[in-house]
């Protein structure tokens, strides 16, 4: 057995519907398929970000528990369908969306007030039925962005209306991950795992964006963990697939010009902490770190001067 861990690569994406795709990734490490399967499943199903309604309050309710004249639905029915409407959100802060809808007729989150910071994935989403000519309904809508579940009891603490009723929301867009290991070869090397894993998510995120979102995420929790050591990871392997399949991955030649710029900071083998810094700062390349003066890195959030010695080291060991 070869002592050498391998880099995978994503060979194939296949879209089965914008929001519905399945990833291939090989070659693998023998019984790294499984491992970084069901690690990604879990992830991807709890701790991708997303965006739902908080709270809400309808004119003239007090609480759930009640009907809306002239709406066929009681409140417990419209808090159902709320919960099925899906936002991107591009804001931090909890966004107040107005609805208000008067005559007969359905009314769906198209009739919803536009938001600059918020868009509405399914506007086709039925909220209620106003059965009258002259029935009416107008709705405040909470829209929070977040990880997993939040429960009634903890959205309540954030409201600070009276008449606003809380409701539990469920954040992740991701609604299914199904996974399956499958054997590959290199070469002469034919214990090789290859992972294929297929993500649905609800259309505020596509499968191929959740993926990774969840590939970082297990990257910065190992990374803080691994502390100062690193382990050199050598190219990906050319499996068997088809010539030209295998993502390009960057250069780690430095001499190569502009594909050296493009170095993922990931791969500098800075340590922990001044990785985690520079990324949470958004910079993620070479090309980012480059672009700074040491005045520029000083004055970023969490980048000390210990960071700052290490990052002039690297850069000096790199000919920059």
């Amino acid at each position: 057995m070869s002592k050498t861990i391998h880099s995978p690569g994503v060979v194939k994406v296949e879209e089965i519907t914008p929001y519905n795709a399945t990833l291939s990734i090989e070659p693998l490490h023998n019984g790294y398929g499984m491992t970084l399967g069901n690690s990604l499943r879990r992830v991807l199903l709890s701790s991708i970000s997303g965006a739902a309604v908080t709270g809400f309050m309808i004119e003239g309710v007090s609480h759930e528990f009640t009907t809306i004249k002239g709406v066929q639905e009681d409140v417990v029915d419209i808090i159902l369908n709320l919960k099925k409407i899906r936002f991107r959100v591009f804001s931090d802060e909890p966004q107040t969306l107005k609805l208000t809808k008067k005559g007969k007729g359905t009314v769906t989150a198209k009739d919803i007030a536009k938001n600059a910071n918020v868009e509405i994935v399914n506007p086709g989403q039925k909220i209620a039925t106003i059965g009258e000519d002259k029935g009416s309904i107008a709705i405040d809508l909470i829209v929070e962005t977040g990880r997993g579940y939040k429960s009634v009891e903890e959205n309540a603490k954030n409201q600070h209306i009276s008449d606003m009723v809380s409701i539990d929301a469920i954040f992740t867009p991701v609604h299914r991950v199904r996974y399956k290991v499958e054997n590959t070869r290199v070469g002469q090397m034919t214990d090789l795992d290859k992972l294929i894993i297929t993500i649905e998510t609800d259309g505020s995120i596509t499968a191929k964006e959740a993926f990774e979102e969840a590939s970082a995420i297990l990257i910065n929790q190992y990374t803080a963990l691994a502390g100062q050591t690193r382990i050199e990871a050598t190219a990906a392997l050319s499996a068997s697939a088809p010539e030209g399949a295998f993502e390009k991955e960057a250069d780690t030649d430095f001499d190569d010009g502009e594909s050296a710029l493009m170095t993922s900071i990931e791969d500098l083998n800075l340590s922990a902490r001044t990785t985690n810094a520079l990324v949470n700062n958004d910079i993620h390349t070479l090309k980012d770190l480059f672009n700074l003066s040491d005045v520029d890195l000083k004055e970023l959030k969490g980048f000390g001067s210990k960071a700052l010695d290490e990052v002039k080291d690297k850069m000096a060991e790199l000919e920059f």
